[in-house]
């Protein structure tokens, strides 16, 4: 499936719900479908930084693409993070440093989240598009 395709497929699941409260839920849900990240990998140097919570974020490049994996110690926050990599992980490094990230303004994400965790959105988002420009 092609990142737009699955941007796509991302703004449906969210056009189901009419109430944000349903699309919290919804994220909470995909952030305990988050396979778990090894605890070896729970280090400072995977710490996403500009986030309220604790995010860690791991990454591998596997074929030509950038695989991640990550956790988080809040239940909303490790859902945003599982987004993420739901869009983005499997992509090559060139595909995710050319992406816009508009998904999360097309499904309403940023405007819905608190100032801190809008700002750890933009935290998790620049981090994954570094790894993917020093990976180019």
């Amino acid at each position: 499936m092609t990142l737009k395709e699955t941007e796509d497929q991302i703004i449906e699941e969210f056009s189901m719900f009419d109430e944000w409260l349903d699309k919290y839920e919804y994220i909470i849900e995909l952030g305990k479908s988050l396979d778990a990240l090894d605890e070896s990998a729970k280090t400072e140097d995977h710490l996403i930084k500009g986030c309220q919570s604790r995010v860690w974020l791991d990454w591998k490049k596997e074929n030509g693409t950038l695989v991640f994996s990550a956790d988080s110690d809040a239940i909303i926050t490790k859902g945003i993070i599982s987004l993420l990599i739901k869009l983005y992980s499997g992509r090559t490094p060139q595909e995710i440093a050319s992406s816009d990230f508009s998904v999360v303004e097309k499904i309403g994400l940023r405007e819905n989240l608190s100032p801190t965790r809008a700002n750890g959105l933009v935290s998790m988002i620049e981090t994954m598009k570094g790894i993917a420009t020093a990976n180019l």
